[in-house]
């Protein structure tokens, strides 16, 4: 039995990826262990948008994990991140979600900053009438929020703590910039954003993003309007890693005739239903590859989506052991028409926190942050599809949510 290395061990059934401790999701010694071996450690973290830093001095809050983070463009053009905490005592230096500023200042004790994070003034420093301020020896370049790496993809600005992750290219690896390029190939900007609360460890969330097998089960509207089925063409791209994946598929009337659904008499298969605006699903072809659904996940917490005509980039933060936030950013390319884009509008409607199809993601993970309140010597079964963490061409698998385990263990070495 392996062990993991945090303050209560976790005990997991051998080096295998099928048998995962209930424990994970609740022991708040490891919860603090992730954010310093992962959040803080060799990954790269999603930030933003590179179209929501459109100038310089334009500015996002947002998060590493739970570690606040500043993202800023300054006159160079350049973008930097840096820690969201005053070298002082600790306040927050930037209080709104965006903005733009030529310099930061904390509202507490009026320490400033410069947009790459350096410090470059302290009220009073030299005291006052003689009396007071900082040491002689205080040397404010030795000082100031801790800087975060910086690299950008595909208009997507990512942040990491670590000197020693690679480039994000060689961290994503060609299948996965690929499909990412497929999305994001030209310029995009944001219509819409949400924030939803979600009442569960961050991990189950990530894990359902992965998990192709619940999709056409869980979502009833899916199978119903015959967006998404087990038996449409499509497949499963697992990276080297594990911890990057892509689940895709095309639809195929063939396959809505396929019994395989109503043969195991799943509530996923119904006629009961029907749409009083039948324009929701009314599209417009936008890719040559006849893929009409892809959902691609990047380790530790970024989402990239395209389910028909909606485009949105998801990013997972955990809040907490049992608290997840969820952030939507809805988008659009810039050359969009008219039309299009008001396509891509009304189809918004089908994710989101009450989107017709995901809005049972954002009650599943408390379901089952609830079911196991008592069963943390037990292990959740994730054995579908085999025990590889391969890439496959059917999604009746839980290759991916496998291949998530095998990146957790290696970065928190267990």
């Amino acid at each position: 039995m392996q062990q993991s290395t945090s303050e209560h061990p976790i005990q997991w059934a051998g080096p295998g990826l099928t048998r995962i401790p209930f424990a994970v999701y609740t022991d708040r010694a490891l919860a603090a262990e992730e954010q310093s071996r992962i959040f803080r450690g060799e990954v790269w973290n999603y930030l933003c948008l590179e179209a929501e830093l459109p100038e310089a001095g334009s500015y996002r809050t947002t998060f590493a994990g739970e570690t606040p983070v500043v993202v800023v463009r300054d006159a160079d053009d350049e973008i930097y991140a840096f820690e969201n905490r005053c070298a002082h005592r600790g306040a927050l230096i930037a209080l709104e979600k965006s903005g733009r500023a030529e310099n930061f200042q904390c509202v507490y004790h009026a320490w400033s900053y410069n947009r790459q994070g350096d410090l470059t003034g302290i009220a009073f420093e030299k005291g006052v009438k003689g009396q007071g301020g900082m040491p002689a020896g205080f040397c404010k370049e030795d000082h100031g929020p801790r800087k975060l790496r910086v690299a950008t993809f595909c208009g997507l600005v990512f942040g990491s703590f670590s000197e020693d992750v690679p480039g994000i290219e060689e961290y994503l690896g060609e299948e996965i910039c690929e499909r990412i390029e497929r999305v994001l190939h030209k310029p995009v900007e944001v219509i819409g954003r949400f924030t939803q609360a979600l009442p569960n460890n961050w991990k189950l969330y990530f894990e359902n993003v992965k998990d192709s097998y619940h999709a056409s089960l869980l979502h009833l509207f899916f199978t119903t309007f015959e967006l998404n089925r087990l038996s449409q063409k499509g497949g499963v791209i697992v990276d080297d890693t594990g911890g990057h994946h892509v689940s895709y598929s095309m639809i195929d009337l063939a396959a809505e005739k396929d019994a395989s659904y109503k043969e195991q008499g799943l509530r996923s298969d119904t006629d009961r239903y029907r749409l009083k605006d039948p324009s929701l699903l009314a599209g417009f072809k936008e890719y040559d590859d006849g893929v009409t659904l892809q959902i691609l996940s990047v380790f530790p917490g970024f989402v990239l989506q395209q389910i028909q005509n909606c485009l949105a980039v998801r990013q997972i933060l955990p809040k907490g052991v049992e608290r997840t936030e969820l952030n939507w950013t809805y988008i659009g390319y810039v050359d969009d028409t008219p039309e299009q884009r008001k396509t891509r509008l009304k189809q918004s409607n089908l994710v989101g926190p009450a989107g017709f199809i995901s809005m049972e993601d954002g009650a599943v993970g408390g379901f089952v942050q609830r079911g196991i309140a008592g069963a943390g010597d037990h292990d959740a079964i994730v054995e579908m599809g085999g025990d590889s963490a391969e890439s496959s061409e059917g999604r009746a698998t839980e290759a991916s949510v496998r291949g998530f385990w095998k990146a957790y263990r290696q970065h928190m070495a267990v």
